[in-house]
């Protein structure tokens, strides 16, 4: 857009200002101050700019434990639609206590389940934790679970017995055992009940093992129904808060989980993320679905259970179809999704291939730390656009009154040097835009670049700036080209100094957060430098400028007020119309 509208203007300009002039123009000098007014439109500062708000968004995050690997991803961050999140660990503490027992022997079901306790997984430190560790047990083999299996077995070996012992989900170890129908029935119907309660159920089941060979494929045979433990994961503090800062953000919370459907849709009615407990889409009945009724589940449904890895990773391809969608994963087989998803988020304890393929690295699981890095990554997007948009608008604004001015003047209405000048001091507050506060309003919905949207804006606003800088030009040229030079350039600098406080806001100026120190000491020097230097030796040897009367600053500071009143007016209204619902 940039390019197209520079390019245009110059030859155009080119071949009215030869026309007009003929043999007498000046082509090296026209030339050189086509190049300089080329370079002002230019906004050469944005890879400076950007890196410096995404650096600066880092360190925010960084101070938050929130590592990012991949600085862009900061502003992806806080353009998500939807976070699809594990429960176990974000949602809830991870740290498991048995709650109930179900089966004859408690002591018996607890020994068992101790039998296979093997890991540092959350369930086995639980069990341990209640019956205590056991001896004289040699572990001649083990699966370890996985979500597709939805169970983990260990071959044991105390004395000259070998058991296999298997544990795993009710509704896949209750129907593989040997219990008569009624006692299926009961079983399940107990580990349902349990599960309204948010409580994880772990089937425990056994048998003896006479084969030679061990093959997980042989496991679910002949197993002995030993019991059924149901433990208790506490919910974070912060997890309904977060839900609802996200809600306020315009973010949808999606749970994508391996645990039961009526353990995943207590927990989310409970932190408030769906209103009935059995609104839950299973990867069974996710499985069943035609490619059509999936596109629709995945939007409408935002509880997913039973779930497997290749079952997540379609989920989020599907997501991102429609939405910006972030993804928290931590385990081997969440790397596929991690890379689908527009944000890959992991936990610092995540498999080492998911960190690999994650954007972002949190020190600390919780769902609060993500909803706050998305805040940040909104703030970081909005700065980078006040600089787009002022720069833009501004510079085009200059940009068409310098070209139009050329043509009704047969000197330079504005030199070459006095052009790159002019760009150097109203860029140099702009650089630290980054430490911008930003209004409640700029956070509240996830935004993205809109090319049209931003070349709109420019232009309705650039034409303010135009009609402004063609009044200077007007009001100037009858006192000489010095004067107009100097006083051209005093009154773009104090224009686009007040045009950056104006533009940062969609609100009134004199309603906005205060911008920060930084900017205002930095506006400041350059209104000061711009206004200082046609007094000084070097502005007027080396720019050719002449020192002002009093009357001409009174005029120009009168032009400059009324400049930011009326781009104020129309700022204002621009946005109250793109507000408007559309037909």
């Amino acid at each position: 857009f940039v390019l197209k509208t520079i390019i245009i203007t110059l030859v155009a300009l080119f071949v009215i200002k030869l026309a007009l002039e003929g043999g007498e123009a000046n082509i090296p000098e026209l030339l050189i101050f086509s190049i300089a007014l080329a370079v002002s439109v230019v906004p050469e500062a944005l890879p400076v700019v950007t890196t410096f708000s995404l650096s600066h968004g880092a360190l925010k995050l960084a101070k938050h434990r929130v590592v990012v690997k991949r600085l862009a991803a900061i502003q992806d961050l806080g353009s998500i639609q939807v976070l699809c999140t594990d429960k176990t660990g974000t949602l809830t503490e991870n740290h498991l206590t048995v709650a109930e027992v179900f089966g004859e022997h408690r002591d018996d079901i607890l020994r068992t389940a101790a039998h296979a306790a093997w890991t540092k997984d959350p369930f086995d430190v639980a069990i341990l934790d209640a019956h205590g560790h056991e001896t004289g047990v040699e572990v001649l083999d083990q699966t370890p679970f996985d979500p597709t299996r939805k169970r983990n077995s260990v071959l044991l070996k105390h004395g000259d017995v070998k058991e296999l012992i298997v544990r795993g989900a009710p509704e896949l170890l209750v129907r593989a055992s040997e219990l008569a129908p009624d006692k299926q029935a009961a079983a399940l119907a107990w580990a349902e009940h349990e599960g309204k309660f948010g409580r994880r159920v772990l089937a425990v089941t056994k048998r003896a093992w006479d084969v030679e060979e061990y093959t997980p494929d042989d496991e679910l045979h002949g197993l002995a129904f030993v019991g059924m433990i149901s433990f208790v994961d506490p919910i974070k503090p912060s997890t309904a808060k977060a839900i609802a800062k996200a809600k306020e953000l315009g973010v949808e919370i999606k749970i994508l989980t391996g645990d039961a459907a009526d353990v995943a849709g207590a927990v989310a009615k409970e932190v408030g993320l769906i209103d009935d407990a059995k609104k839950v889409m299973t990867g069974e009945a996710f499985a069943k679905l035609t490619q059509s009724e999936r596109e629709a589940v995945v939007l409408e449904y935002a509880v997913f259970a039973r779930v497997a890895p290749e079952q997540k990773y379609e989920i989020i391809t599907l997501l991102r179809e429609k939405r910006l969608t972030g993804f928290l994963g931590e385990g081997i087989n969440d790397a596929p999704a991690l890379k689908a998803a527009n944000v890959g988020v992991v936990v610092q304890s995540a498999a080492d291939i998911a960190r690999e393929a994650a954007d972002i690295v949190l020190l600390e699981q919780s769902l609060s730390v993500i909803v706050d890095g998305i805040v940040y990554g909104r703030v970081v997007f909005a700065n980078t656009l006040k600089y787009i948009k002022a720069t833009l608008a501004s510079n085009f604004g200059n940009f068409y009154a310098i070209a139009i001015a050329t043509l009704f003047s047969s000197t330079l209405p504005l030199l070459p040097m006095q052009i790159l000048l002019l760009n150097l001091l109203t860029d140099f507050p702009m650089i630290l835009i980054a430490t911008d506060r930003t209004d409640e309003g700029e956070v509240v919905r996830p935004k993205t670049y809109r090319v049209r949207d931003i070349a709109l804006f420019t232009t309705v606003i650039g034409l303010v700036s135009t009609v402004f800088h063609m009044v200077y030009f007007l009001v100037f040229r009858p006192m000489g080209i010095e004067t107009l030079q100097t006083s051209w350039f005093i009154a773009t600098v104090l224009s686009e100094i007040l045009f950056l406080f104006s533009i940062r806001t969609q609100l009134p100026v004199f309603r906005a957060n205060r911008p920060s120190g930084i900017i205002l000491i930095l506006s400041a020097v350059a209104a000061i430098l711009g206004l200082m230097l046609p007094w000084t030796m070097v502005g007027q040897k080396l720019f050719a400028f002449t020192p002002p009367t009093a009357a001409n600053i009174t005029l120009i500071i009168g032009l400059v007020a009324a400049y930011l009143v009326v781009t104020e007016v129309v700022k204002l209204v621009y946005y109250r119309l793109e507000r408007r619902p559309r037909a």
